[in-house]
């Protein structure tokens, strides 16, 4: 077995160190210029929500305000609802913020239809398409509340602007009891869109 001397033992260190830093330079020259690269991409992407948007021709005033009403008595307008937004939607009626006293809403006859021509205030030149609601305003509030239950009027394609105008009659019952005098009824109608 050879023997090490301190000297050689020197020697091989000194050697050794100049190889493993020539040897560590050519790993790093080597790993530095050894990859080829290239990219490719498109243009700049972009996303913007579509929309669902309704407007009526009311601008927020009511439809009705009958005062001192008696059996027999009535009355008739209209609504134009546009819907202007860029998805496809389902439209649909209901009540909110109902309320009454003596049962009057149990005795007032409530029919909605919709249709084209004619706009808020007048039903001049309207044709209807179809009845959304014929009952008492009673069965109106208390069946549609919300837009689940609401009920369906039209389906816009979205896209462009699209109009329905609703006619919406009122009377109050031939056989309204006595006991509904002084009574009131209230409402809000309330259409609204979903994208479909």
């Amino acid at each position: 077995m050879p023997k090490f001397t301190r000297r050689s033992s020197r020697i091989a260190t000194a050697i050794a160190l100049p190889a493993a830093v020539v040897a560590a330079g050519l790993l790093v020259s080597t790993s530095s210029y050894a990859a080829f690269s290239d990219t490719t991409s498109n243009e700049r992407n972009g996303w913007r929500a579509g929309t669902v948007q309704l407007d009526d021709d009311a601008a927020g005033r009511a439809l009705f305000t009958a005062g001192n009403a008696k059996p027999g008595d009535g009355a008739t307008t209209c609504i134009a609802v546009t819907s202007t937004g860029t998805l496809a939607s389902q439209v649909r009626l209901y009540a909110a913020d109902a309320s009454g006293s003596a049962g009057l809403a149990d005795h007032l006859i409530l029919r909605v239809e919709q249709g084209t021509g004619g706009g808020y205030g007048t039903c001049n030149g309207f044709t209807s398409q179809s009845t959304v609601f014929d009952g008492r305003l009673s069965g109106f509030t208390g069946a549609h509340t919300s837009y689940r239950s609401g009920a369906a009027t039209w389906s816009p394609g979205g896209g462009g602007s699209e109009t329905r105008t609703f006619r919406i009659t009122w009377s109050l019952a031939d056989d309204a009891p006595n006991a509904v005098q002084g009574g009131t009824a209230s409402t809000a109608f309330v259409w609204e869109a979903q994208n479909s």
